[in-house]
C-alpha cells in the first residue's frame, strides 16, 4: 500500500539521500543494476499494468476522451486559421489555453495534494465536456468568432490546471508504485494512439460536415471517464496521506524541488522543450498552408504520421523497468536536432516521413521526464512537483507560441521550425553537462569496437584509466 511520509523541508543539493537516485546513477547507471526511483529491476510486461481493475476503467474512459479531444485540437486549430488566415492567432489560442497553467499551475499541485482526487477528476472531466459541447453550439449555429474560441480556450485551460495534476498523481493510487512507470507509458500510449484516431476523424468531419461537429463529439465523449471513474471500486485504490491544509505550502513544494537535482534539472529541461519546441499546432499548419498547399486532411495526416512516432516511443517505454536522466537527455538532443533536420525536408513525403521519429523522440522525454519524477517524489508531494512539472512544460507555451507563431510568419515556417529545434537541442545538451558535473562524470569520446563513442563515465575511472 501506498502511503505518503511527509515532506522535507530543503536540504542541501549536495546532500545524497540513498533512497533517492542521485545525478550520477541516473546518468551513468548504478553498477548494481538497481534501477532509478527504488523500483523492481525485473522487466514488466508491456500492458502489465492493465490486469488491475480501476485502471483499466480509467484507461479505458480516457481512450474515448482523448479521441475526442484531438478531434476539437486539430478542428479549433484549423478553425482559427479559417477565420484570420493567420499562424499568429493559431499561436495566441495555444497560449491562452496553456496560459492559466503558467499562472496558477502551482495552487492546482496545492488543491490536488489536499483534496480527494477521484472527486476532483469528477469535477473537471465535467467541466471539459462542458466547453467542448459550447464550442459545437456556437459553431454549428454559425455564431461563432475567433474570441468565442479564445475564450473557451481559456475556460479550458483554467479547468485543466486541477486536472493534469489529478490525473497524473492519481495512476499511482490505481496501480501502487511498482506499476507506476508501466502505467504512465500507457497513459502516453493511450494519448496517442488517440492522436492517431483523432486526426483522422477531424479532417473527415471538417470536410464533409464542419468543424462544429468535432467540438460537440468531443463534447459527448468525456461521458466516458465520468463512468469509469463512478465505476471504480474505492476499496482497492491505494491510500496516499492527504497535506492538511497550511500556510506555506506552495512554498514548501518550490523547496522540495529546489533541494534535488533529479527534480530541478529535468524540469528546467522539459520547460525549454516545452516552450519552444512543442508548437506543432503553429509549424505543421504553417507548413500545409503555405510550403505544401494542402488542406485539413493534410494537416490531419501530418498529426497522424507523428502521433504514430508517437504511439510506437510509449509502447518502448512501457517495456522500460526505469526511467533514467541520460535517456532524457539523449532523447531530447536528438529531438532538437531532429526537429532542425525536418524543417528543411525539401520534399512532403520527407517531411511527413521524420514526423514518425519526431513523434517517438518527443513521447520519450515526455514519459521518461514523467515517471522518473514521479518515482523520485514523496507521494505527499506528487500534486505540488507534478504540477510545476506541468506548469513548466505547457506552461510556457503562452510564451513561446506568440514568439514561434511571429518568427514563422516573418521569416517562413521552416525557420520557425529550426529556431524551436535549436533552443532544444541547446537546453537538451547545457542540461546533460549541468547533471554530469554534479554527479562527478567527465564526457569521453573513444573507440568501441572500431567505432567512435561518445559516453559520460565517473571522474574516478577517468583517472584510473589515464
Amino acid at each position: 500500500m501506498s502511503t505518503g511520509s511527509g515532506a522535507d523541508s530543503a536540504p542541501a543539493p549536495a546532500t545524497h539521500d540513498p533512497a533517492r537516485p542521485s545525478p550520477t546513477t541516473a546518468l551513468a547507471g548504478d553498477p548494481s543494476g538497481r534501477p532509478s526511483g527504488g523500483t523492481d529491476s525485473r522487466k514488466p510486461s508491456m500492458f502489465s499494468s492493465l490486469k488491475i481493475r480501476n485502471y483499466r476503467l480509467f484507461f479505458t474512459g480516457q481512450v474515448v476522451s482523448n479521441t475526442g479531444t484531438w478531434m476539437q485540437r486539430i478542428a479549433q486549430d484549423w478553425l482559427v486559421l479559417s477565420l484570420t488566415g493567420s499562424a499568429t492567432a493559431v499561436g495566441v489560442t495555444t497560449a491562452l489555453q496553456f496560459l492559466p497553467m503558467l499562472l496558477f499551475g502551482l495552487y492546482g499541485g496545492v488543491l490536488v495534494d489536499r483534496l480527494p482526487k477521484r472527486k476532483l477528476l469528477f469535477f473537471t472531466q465535467a467541466a471539459m465536456g462542458l466547453t467542448g459541447a459550447a464550442l459545437g453550439v456556437l459553431t454549428l449555429s454559425g455564431h461563432v468568432q475567433v474570441w468565442h474560441v479564445y475564450l473557451t480556450a481559456f475556460l479550458l485551460g483554467l479547468v485543466t490546471v486541477v486536472d493534469n495534476p489529478a490525473r497524473q498523481t492519481f495512476v499511482s493510487e490505481m496501480v501502487g508504485k511498482d506499476q507506476l512507470a508501466n502505467a504512465v507509458s500507457l497513459n502516453s500510449a493511450n494519448f496517442q494512439s488517440a492522436r492517431l484516431v483523432g486526426p483522422a476523424v477531424a479532417g473527415v468531419l471538417i470536410t464533409a460536415v464542419g468543424s462544429g461537429w468535432a467540438f460537440l463529439l468531443n463534447g459527448v465523449s468525456f461521458l466516458a471517464p465520468l463512468a469509469g471513474l463512478a465505476l471504480m471500486r474505492t476499496a482497492e485504490l491505494h491510500k496516499v496521506e492527504r497535506a492538511p491544509r497550511g500556510k506555506g505550502q506552495l512554498k514548501e513544494g518550490l523547496k522540495y524541488v529546489a533541494g534535488r537535482p533529479e527534480l530541478i534539472w529535468p524540469i528546467v529541461l522539459v520547460g525549454f522543450i516545452g516552450t519552444f519546441g512543442f508548437n506543432f499546432p503553429i509549424w505543421l499548419s504553417a507548413f500545409v498552408d503555405d510550403v505544401f498547399g494542402g488542406d485539413a486532411g493534410t494537416y490531419g495526416l501530418l498529426n497522424t504520421l507523428m502521433a504514430a512516432g508517437s504511439l510506437a516511443g510509449a509502447l518502448l517505454a512501457a517495456r522500460r523497468a526505469t526511467s533514467r536522466l541520460r535517456l532524457l537527455v539523449a532523447a531530447a538532443l536528438g529531438f532538437g536536432l531532429l526537429e532542425i533536420v525536418a524543417s528543411f525536408a525539401p520534399a512532403f513525403w520527407l517531411f511527413a516521413a521524420l514526423l514518425v521519429p519526431l513523434g517517438m523522440l518527443g513521447l520519450t522525454v515526455n514519459v521518461t521526464a514523467n515517471s522518473s519524477i514521479q518515482m523520485a517524489t514523496d507521494p505527499i508531494m506528487r500534486g505540488r512537483v507534478m504540477a510545476l512539472f506541468m506548469m513548466v512544460f505547457t506552461g510556457g507555451t503562452p510564451l513561446g507560441a506568440p514568439l514561434v507563431g511571429w518568427i514563422t510568419d516573418t521569416y517562413g515556417a521552416r525557420i520557425g521550425f529550426a529556431a524551436g529545434g535549436l533552443i532544444s537541442a541547446l537546453a537538451a545538451a547545457t542540461v546533460g553537462l549541468v547533471l554530469a558535473r554534479l554527479g562527478g562524470l567527465r564526457l569521453k569520446v573513444g573507440m568501441h569496437h572500431g567505432h567512435p563513442q561518445v559516453r559520460f563515465v565517473p571522474r574516478e575511472r577517468l583517472a584510473t584509466a589515464a
